[in-house]
């Protein structure tokens, strides 16, 4: 199959136009398509989309780009929620560790589980030191301790995904204690969240498509919880509000921003489209029933 050759901004609105998409101003269509790609524009168009693959009738330009800027700001949304999870994370993960096993505890294999790969984990650790090598703290911990760096220290270096499989290799006591006593759920439950934390920040950092997308993985649904999670946006911001290090935060933080920039594109959005209950807002604000803290 031969390649498809490149298209000028004009062609590329011709194609929109052929396949029964409505200009209503191309002038400002023209200047849309040349600052985002068509193929990542196009992708918002796929509710809209029969199976000839035309557009069914009367949907807009206009509606489809707004729908874009609807997913960009919710993206910029959930990153700063994000951001606190996971400087949460760093925190109580290498606080819990090292004060159980010590500052370099980490760096024996005989703290973790049996799925635990201790050389690829020393190999990404060497990794990431080398690539920031440059960086103030980095190259202090290099030149005075001799490349020695305590726990607290280095999982400032480790990236999401990292910090979710840190936990699920740590024993089972551990994962428990720390599922428990920091999230008030499972050792089982957690590790899914953390995994969808992970895929929901790729997406956000890589500036993905959360409108219309069936997500990976599914996240378990806590106990006692009324709503059972799905894999729509909905259920991972679901998965950010049960992570989130400030409950008391949750209106001002995650619910309320929500609701603005729901109604800001009420115009043009479908609640369904992203995986919404008629009811979301209760459900954001429903409490999780909190197991008892170990002792």
């Amino acid at each position: 199959m031969e390649v498809k050759e490149p298209k000028t901004f004009k062609e590329q609105l011709n194609k929109l136009k052929e396949r029964g998409c409505i200009i209503g101003d191309e002038n400002y269509a023209l200047d849309a398509l040349q600052h985002i790609n068509y193929y990542r524009l196009t992708a918002y168009f796929l509710p809209y989309r029969k199976n000839n693959g035309n557009y069914i009738k009367d949907i807009t330009f206009n509606k489809v780009h707004r729908i874009y800027e609807f997913d960009r700001k919710l993206r910029i949304l959930l990153l700063s929620i994000i951001e606190e999870i996971e400087l949460m994370l760093r925190t109580q993960l290498s606080y819990y560790h090292s004060h159980k096993y010590g500052a370099l505890g980490y760096m024996d294999e005989n703290n973790y589980n049996k799925r635990h790969n201790h050389k690829d984990f020393i190999k990404r650790v060497e990794r990431s030191i080398d690539k920031n090598k440059n960086q103030p703290f980095v190259a202090h911990h290099i030149e005075k301790y001799n490349s020695s760096f305590p726990l607290w220290v280095i999982i400032e270096l480790f990236t999401t995904n990292d910090l979710s499989i840190f936990y699920a290799d740590m024993p089972t006591i551990d994962r428990k204690a720390i599922a428990l006593n920091l999230f008030g759920t499972t050792y089982s439950i957690l590790p899914t969240w953390l995994h969808c934390l992970t895929i929901l920040r790729n997406y956000c950092a890589h500036y993905s498509r959360l409108y219309y997308t069936i997500f990976p993985i599914k996240p378990l649904t806590p106990l006692g919880f009324s709503y059972n999670l799905w894999q729509q946006i909905f259920d991972y911001i679901l998965v950010l509000k049960f992570l989130y290090p400030y409950p008391e935060k949750n209106d001002t933080a995650i619910i309320e921003p929500l609701k603005t920039l729901i109604y800001e594109y009420s115009d043009c959005i479908n609640l369904n489209h992203i995986g919404f209950p008629t009811n979301w807002n209760q459900v954001l604000r429903e409490s999780v029933p909190k197991r008892e803290k170990l002792k």
